[in-house]
């Protein structure tokens, strides 16, 4: 059952029936908060909703019973870290638990607000520790080549699919797009001519305006010229082969495709694109809030994680170009 169509009006306890009707009932009021008022993606609701089913049938074991308002409130620190190490026994690993915790403190805060009380245990537990990777964009050469719709010129496929492909990764690297975003866009909205920028819905379903340079427009207006398929203006800018919207498996399996042809490693993907975007803009003197705009990013932290690929950069080209480096 989707959170996604709220419309239907569903108890609380068919969606948390490890829970007694008063918490059940503020657990779906919860999530139809995080719907309508923070606009989180049908995504983010089934996994909060499912984080907290999990630790509410933990409750219920613990207990015997299933957990009240009055039982969520008065539980134990001891409780929350047996939960978290029954989860990590079960193979589950620390971005999934931190995930989960935050989900069941966020429905904490919701009680609180609303004046049930305050469940103090889940603040006294210390949060599981995420290493923190570094993005791995391709090179600026790759990048490029990627995008250019010549690089497919030999495969025995459609020119219109070539095309259209060439045209997607091109917003990804061009635009820093995600692969998400660029299928969203509708024909009415596409880039081509004297339209340099173009409106996409990000996470959260925040709007944000995004330049498109002039190589990217062409490369969709190339597409659209060969596309086969009507494109209506309301209608999906790219759409599959029996006109229908795009799927992102078939942008990914086209980059499998590039990676064998051109040599690329297995981080090669679209959404590598994106992070090369940002560090290519970076390395080029690009400011970091300007990038976190062109991003999407809600906080400045998430787009500092491209100072330190570009910092790796720069040491490896010591390691390999300085007399005292080796």
């Amino acid at each position: 059952m989707t959170l996604a169509n709220a419309n239907q009006p569903v108890t609380g306890a068919l969606r948390f029936p490890a829970a007694a009707p008063d918490l059940a009932g503020e657990a779906v009021a919860w999530l139809g908060h995080l719907a309508a008022e923070r606009r989180a993606s049908g995504h983010t609701l089934e996994a909060y909703g499912r984080d907290l089913r999990q630790f509410l049938n933990f409750l219920a074991l613990e207990n015997g019973a299933n957990p009240t308002i009055a039982d969520f409130c008065a539980i134990r620190p001891s409780v929350v870290r047996d939960f978290m190490a029954e989860r990590r026994a079960q193979g589950v690993e620390s971005r999934s638990l931190l995930r989960g915790l935050a989900g069941v403190r966020s429905f904490a805060r919701h009680l609180e607000r609303n004046g049930h009380g305050q469940a103090s245990a889940l603040n006294a537990v210390r949060t599981p520790k995420i290493a923190r990777s570094i993005p791995k964009p391709l090179t600026a050469a790759d990048a490029c080549e990627v995008a250019d719709p010549a690089t497919r010129a030999g495969e025995a496929r459609p020119q219109w699919v070539l095309a259209r492909d060439a045209a997607v990764l091109g917003l990804l690297y061009g635009a820093g797009l995600r692969i998400s975003e660029a299928l969203s866009l509708t024909r009415e909205g596409a880039p081509i001519g004297a339209i340099d920028q173009i409106t996409v819905v990000g996470k959260g379903r925040k709007l944000r305006s995004v330049p498109v340079i002039g190589p990217v427009r062409d490369a969709i207006a190339d597409y659209i010229t060969l596309c086969p398929w009507p494109l209506p203006p309301k209608g999906p800018l790219f759409v599959g082969a029996k006109g229908g919207a795009l799927s992102p498996r078939i942008i990914q399996l086209a980059m499998e495709r590039m990676r064998g042809a051109l040599g690329l490693p297995d981080t090669a993907t679209p959404h590598a694109l994106r992070h090369s975007f940002a560090t290519h803009l970076l390395a080029r003197g690009g400011d970091l809030r300007s990038i976190q705009e062109l991003l999407g990013h809600a906080s400045l932290s998430t787009t500092q994680i491209y100072t330190a690929v570009d910092s790796a950069r720069l040491l490896e080209a010591w390691k390999s170009a300085h007399p005292r480096a080796r």
